[in-house]
């Protein structure tokens, strides 16, 4: 996986997709982890059973664990730099790296 020189985001498909905050104890990053697993296959089950109120929910169970694991909501980072979650990486201060690293 390619990550950014700051370790705030990966790259997929030309993408930045914000990282998990690495200020979690392994314990507790686990446990976000395990919820959202959890919360993605209720997503999975809510859409094969057509049921709305039951996807609406496993939905805003996906999110909470992303915001618990830093990687929606506030950034986790304290230095004032913009978030550029879910951007183009060619749109954003990446992108000279991007465009020069080997990976890609």
């Amino acid at each position: 996986m390619l990550s950014t020189p700051d370790g705030r985001y990966f790259v997929v498909n030309g993408q930045l997709w914000r990282c998990t905050n690495p200020a979690l104890d392994e314990a507790t990053r686990q446990r976000w982890v395990n919820d959202l697993m959890d919360a993605r296959r209720a997503v999975k089950a809510a859409k094969a059973a057509n049921d709305a109120q039951q996807l609406k929910a496993a939905r805003q169970r996906v999110h909470h664990a992303k915001v618990a694991l830093g990687e929606r909501g506030p950034v986790w980072w304290s230095d004032g730099s913009p978030d550029f979650n879910r951007r183009q990486v060619a749109n954003t201060p990446y992108a000279s790296w991007f465009e020069t690293h080997p990976d890609t």
